[in-house]
């Protein structure tokens, strides 16, 4: 088994105006399933959506990115296809292994107004 963890967060700008929620706060799933990590927004306009990624004991990196309606970043077997009319930015692989155990985070440009708590790899 293989245990992904996503912060069960809701970033908001200041205004509140704006903001990105992924609404689980773990997945678990066995090697070589397919997986799908939700991520939805609240802004107008078409804000920069990102997927990071965190490996124990490593800071956090860029995983994917899109920028309009219908882009899709594709990395490390990852994707994620922006969608306008769902305000959606899922990510999705089809078959998972165990060396993608790690934290993920999704996140829109600027709504990131603080920290999350942090997360453990765990198998």
């Amino acid at each position: 088994m293989l245990l992904l963890l996503i912060p069960n967060i809701d970033f908001a700008g200041d205004s509140g105006a704006q903001s990105v929620t992924q609404p689980e706060a773990h997945v678990l799933v066995s090697e070589e399933a397919s997986l799908t990590m939700n991520c939805t927004y609240s802004a107008s306009g078409y804000p920069a959506l990102f997927w990071y990624v965190q490996y124990p004991g490593e800071g956090p990196q860029l995983l994917l990115k899109a920028s309009r309606d219908k882009e899709k970043g594709i990395d490390k077997g990852f994707e994620a296809t922006y969608n306008r009319d769902s305000k959606s930015f899922h990510l999705e692989k089809g078959s998972v292994q165990a060396s993608d155990s790690a934290v993920y985070y999704c996140a829109m440009s600027d709504t990131v107004t603080g920290t999350a708590g942090g997360a453990e790899r765990k198998l």
